[in-house]
């Protein structure tokens, strides 16, 4: 069993919930990179020990590198690059800047050679049209001799109070990829266990105006009212089922496309369940007992930030950072099974291992969607 602790570069870093998590697991992260200041400033706040820069990922030159740290200590590369535009079928797929991007993650691995290469992605890059995607993505780093493999993730199974899936990419050098078992159900959280104190240390709650976080619509707010936790409004059935007539939606459901609102309306969050995916938009969902959104706060507790987490920017750019963020507890969970991963000197041949008809089940579950 591995004890040696790894040490890593996070690009595509923001706000650093990933590299939290894996700190939390006993690894250390050497350098944070991302292009956007609020997240970088995030990053630099709840990161005091690791360095940091505010850059495109195309001008992060070796040169630049070595400046901010030693290449040769490079245990590990992760983040979340941006991988569907990494592709060689259809017109224009070289000019995308998703595939731009990603081969710059993969100049970095080669920069500095890490022994285990771990990155995120949403489920659909397991979705039939991506896979061609998927196996560039994979050969790219069975080049340079990673066993690669992919799992999907979901938050909640790993003590995340919101359901969140992802997909998992991890190579390894001279090893074989291995994952975490997720938790027995009954030790996973929920929203009122992630809701019940806000507090910091310092006993001050941080990113939590309560005023931003009120609806500005009266009429909304009159409806949220009768609306219980875990509900919203999304089916003539639903508005009739909580609205009284005076406050129900002047629209002809049977105009409607699928009979249907496209996106839940009033959506409060569940209190004895996860939370559903917690998304980049402040107005997507609603507290589970008050008649308000929720604060940047209560979205970060759902996506298992600690209360000393602070963030940096307005409140829109808080909530960008907390939607796009790998949720710490599930990168606990990733860098824990990091240590079970037995690493060889000698080069092991690979070959592609994807698309495997499991893993694609894991990601889509089109019935219970329905």
């Amino acid at each position: 069993m591995r004890k040696k602790n790894l040490k890593f570069i996070d690009l595509f870093c923001g706000c650093g919930g990933f590299s939290h998590g894996l700190e939390l697991a006993g690894h250390e992260c050497l350098l944070g990179v991302d292009s956007n200041a609020d997240a970088i400033e995030s990053f630099k706040n709840n990161h005091p020990h690791s360095q940091s820069i505010c850059a495109d990922i195309h001008k992060l030159t070796k040169s630049k590198l070595q400046s901010l740290i030693d290449i040769k200590d490079v245990d590990m590369v992760i983040g979340g690059p941006p991988c569907q535009g990494f592709s060689t079928v259809g017109k224009g797929e070289a000019g995308d800047v998703r595939n731009s991007l990603f081969k710059q993650f993969v100049r970095i691995v080669k920069l500095t050679q890490p022994k285990i290469i771990l990155f995120e992605n949403v489920t659909g890059i397991l979705a039939k049209k991506n896979q061609q995607v998927l196996l560039n993505i994979f050969q790219s780093f069975e080049k340079l001799g990673y066993q690669m493999d992919a799992k999907v993730l979901s938050a909640d199974e790993f003590g995340v109070p919101s359901r969140r899936k992802r997909t998992i990419i991890m190579g390894v050098l001279g090893g074989s990829p291995t994952f975490p078992m997720a938790l027995k159900s009954r030790k996973r959280n929920t929203v009122a266990h992630a809701l019940k104190s806000l507090k910091a240390t310092d006993k001050k709650i941080y990113n939590h105006d309560i005023d931003k976080a009120q609806i500005k619509n009266p009429l909304d707010r009159k409806r949220l009212s009768y609306i219980p936790p875990g509900a919203g409004i999304r089916y003539e059935s639903d508005e009739v089922k909580f609205l009284p007539k005076k406050l129900r939606f002047d629209v002809d459901w049977s105009q409607i496309n699928e009979k249907r609102f496209r996106q839940t309306r009033l959506q409060r969050l569940p209190l004895a369940d996860p939370a559903p995916t917690i998304l980049t938009s402040r107005t997507m969902y609603y507290h589970p007992t008050e008649t308000r959104f929720l604060t940047p706060r209560e979205a970060a507790s759902c996506q298992s930030f600690p209360n000393d987490f602070i963030f940096a920017g307005s409140v829109t750019a808080q909530f960008r950072q907390i939607g796009n963020a790998v949720p710490p507890l599930l990168a606990l969970a990733l860098g824990e099974s990091l240590r079970t991963i037995k690493l060889s000197s000698k080069m092991n041949k690979v070959k592609s291992n994807i698309v495997r008809e499991e893993l694609i089940k894991s990601a889509f579950h089109y019935k219970r969607a329905v």
